[in-house]
């Protein structure tokens, strides 16, 4: 009975050591996706310890790689040493995933105020050239997020470039995908994105931080298995006769 739930234990563990793997790679996707995702949107966002879970995150996937080999090479061999590496490694990971979610939380909470404060800023020095990577920064969010102006697009008016253009026209970024004939005017509203970019950016950051907290909280369950099941089989391991033989270099009779 003792023997079969050390084989059943093992077999979870050297499952749960593939698995670790893909979560490896997954979370070095996600990390990588915030990266990309907070290059779209630096300009609205000032504070870069934003990306500290993103680099935490990638670390935690490259290092889950190494303990996979640990932890299948380990069980396999049954090797005690190796066991209780995977075990105290899988705990210290563990602990950084727990990290993460904390730090995703701060930073996720903190990232209206970020926006609040550096959206103005971005807004007012547009100048609606392509070299220019606030105004491109501007442009991109506006067709990405459907939106037009912080607010509004009545915000336009405020902007020394809407002054010296003297068109009473807005970006052609505000104009609707569904508006063929659109120039930017004001005098068609109905043209242009009602809603403002500031709420989208908060929500999209919002959003980016909450893959990072879901994916580190997924795998850190997957890690309790883990570390589970090598627990059980050290445990069980260090009662069986046969083991106790093997590590004292004793035989059967």
């Amino acid at each position: 009975m003792g023997q079969c739930g050390i084989t059943s234990s093992k077999t979870v563990l050297v499952f749960l050591n593939l698995i670790f793997w893909g979560a490896a790679g997954i979370l070095c996707y996600v990390g990588a996706y915030v990266f990309i995702t907070y290059d779209d949107y630096d300009h609205f966002f000032e504070d870069v310890y934003t990306l500290i879970p993103a680099v935490v995150i990638i670390a935690v996937g490259a290092l889950l790689f190494i303990i996979g080999l640990i932890g299948c090479c380990a069980t396999i061999r049954e090797s005690h040493c190796g066991l209780a590496t995977f075990v105290i490694i899988l705990l210290l990971v563990f602990v950084t995933e727990v990290v993460v979610v904390v730090l995703g939380y701060v930073y996720r909470a903190k990232v209206e105020n970020e926006v609040d404060r550096s959206i103005q800023k971005v807004y007012k020095t547009y100048s609606g050239t392509s070299p220019d990577a606030a105004s491109r920064a501007i442009d991109y969010v506006q067709r990405q997020l459907h939106c037009c102006g912080i607010h509004n697009y009545s915000d336009w008016e405020n902007t020394d470039w809407f002054k010296e253009t003297k068109n009473q026209s807005v970006p052609l970024s505000c104009c609707r995908e569904t508006a063929s004939s659109c120039n930017g005017s004001l005098a068609h509203p109905s043209n242009l994105y009602a809603e403002g970019c500031e709420a989208l950016v908060v929500k999209k950051l919002q959003e980016i931080m909450m893959h990072v907290i879901w994916a580190a909280l997924a795998f850190a369950a997957i890690q309790l298995l883990g570390m589970l099941c090598a627990c059980i089989v050290l445990c069980r391991r260090s009662r069986d006769p046969a083991y106790e033989l093997l590590i004292t270099g004793g035989t059967y009779a």
